[in-house]
């Protein structure tokens, strides 16, 4: 620090209010005192929370509810609401009405240390598709807050910015955390349980950038009450929302998948713990150009990677360094999967590690949907079907070299028409040029 700014700031500590100048002022803090709050009562106190909380925006204040329940119907939070309570100890509890907590065209809202209780009580799905249900609003923060006991959603996003971390949302008929159209969003270290058909859905009204960071949070049991093939279930579920981060979220116990990305262009999915997986565990599909997808660990699903639906424009991805043991062919779809990598178009499948794919450890192409695939470096043990190239001459080039195959009983490298074998065993015979196929320097034992 220079002499003349220590000097200037030396001066300015002695003037009065120089700290908060200089620091940032502290928000004043409002108690429920006068309010008519009452947090031991069994009374509905709607109209006095809302006061409470009203007068609080105005004037810039923070309100901190004390420990106990505060029963209440519907809440609107204007601009500049920030509630605090107690955490684990200061309970909003739902006695009922078309919306539980509400805010719309808001800025600066902040809720922490709050259990946030819909008691599954019905709303009405024109007014709120979640038990915290804000829309167009800016600079939104959760912190610290439980959020449980909902028909539908935990927390609905629409079109807003800001921040949900170290919060718990459990208990949800549907999603936990539902987000459409976000700019400036982030989700980090949060605790998703018990939810009946998403984790955290990250979904765009079209395809375009999006920029939601998905990271930390622990996300399991997550059911597909609602069926279908793969929208529900899903731990993370991205949907046309371009340059996505998933980024070190722990995923367990989940119907269909870990990470699903659908239309979803220049996500990354790195450094991911998924476990028990009833489907794929990590999935990029449909319409999506770019995807990376490294460093993450699968342990128990029926595909443990996906990269696919070239017929409908996925393509452009890069499945490195991840680690994929004990997939299974029973898939919670019906299909007969047991795969550890399926890739199709203008990949490289580098540095990974497969071990016990009921069927085959890497799979490239399917029919003619082949096109510009490298598979270098990979180590492939105890899998029938070590490597799976697509025998269709209508693919693409693929290039196979030195990975490391073990305890391939079916053979080390074979051609594949759709799911079935044809063919020698490339890893021994060598690969026919006509078939666009370069197989060098593999080991196969």
């Amino acid at each position: 620090m220079s002499i003349a700014r220590r000097q200037l700031l030396l001066r300015s500590a002695a003037l009065p209010g120089a700290a908060l100048v200089l620091l940032g002022a502290t928000p004043r803090v409002a108690t429920a005192t006068g309010t008519g709050l009452d947090p031991a009562s069994t009374a509905d106190q709607t109209a006095a929370l809302q006061f409470a909380i009203d007068r609080a925006a105005a004037k810039g204040e923070v309100l901190h509810l004390p420990a106990g329940t505060f029963r209440c119907g519907t809440i609107g939070l204007p601009s500049g609401t920030h509630i605090s309570g107690v955490t684990g100890a200061t309970r909003l509890h739902f006695t009922g009405g078309p919306a539980f907590l509400v805010a719309s065209r808001a800025h600066g809202i902040t809720l922490e240390g709050l259990t946030i209780d819909g008691a599954l009580q019905p709303l009405d799905a024109k007014t709120a598709d979640g038990l915290v249900t804000l829309a167009d609003c800016t600079d939104v923060s959760l912190r610290s807050v439980t959020i449980t006991g909902s028909l539908i959603n935990g927390l609905s996003l629409r079109r807003c910015s800001g921040t949900v971390s170290d919060c718990t949302i459990s208990n949800c008929g549907q999603t936990a955390i539902f987000s459409l159209d976000a700019h400036d969003l982030a989700f980090t270290s949060n605790r998703v349980d018990a939810i009946g058909n998403n984790g955290i859905q990250v979904w765009r009204s079209e395809i375009g950038e999006d920029g939601t960071l998905v990271a930390h949070n622990r996300i399991s049991h997550i059911e597909a009450r609602d069926g279908g093939d793969g929208p529900n279930g899903n731990g993370i579920n991205v949907f046309r929302a371009g340059s996505v981060q998933v980024l070190a979220n722990r995923v367990s116990d989940c119907a269909f998948s870990a990470i699903r990305a659908n239309s979803a262009s220049n996500i990354q999915i790195i450094g991911n713990a998924c476990e028990r997986l009833g489907e794929v565990a990590i999935y990029a599909e449909f319409a999506f150009q770019g995807a990376v997808i490294s460093d993450n660990l699968v342990d128990g699903a029926s595909l443990g990677i996906s990269v696919t639906n070239f017929n409908d424009g996925g393509r452009l991805a890069v499945v490195s360094g991840n680690l994929l043991r004990n997939l299974q062919r029973k898939s919670a779809s019906g299909e007969d999967l047991g795969v550890g990598i399926a890739i199709e178009a203008d990949t490289s499948v580098t540095g990974n590690v497969i071990e016990a794919a009921a069927r085959v450890g890497i799979h490239a192409g399917w029919g003619a949907y082949r096109r510009d695939i490298a598979i270098t470096g990979n180590v492939v043990r105890a899998s029938p079907i070590g490597i799976g190239l697509s025998a269709d001459e209508a693919g693409g080039a693929v290039l196979v070299a030195q990975n490391l195959i073990s305890g391939a009983s079916a053979g080390g490298i074979r051609r594949m028409d759709h799911a079935d074998p044809v063919g020698p065993d490339l890893a021994k015979a060598g690969a026919d040029a006509s078939a666009g196929l370069t197989i060098s320097g593999n080991v196969s034992a």
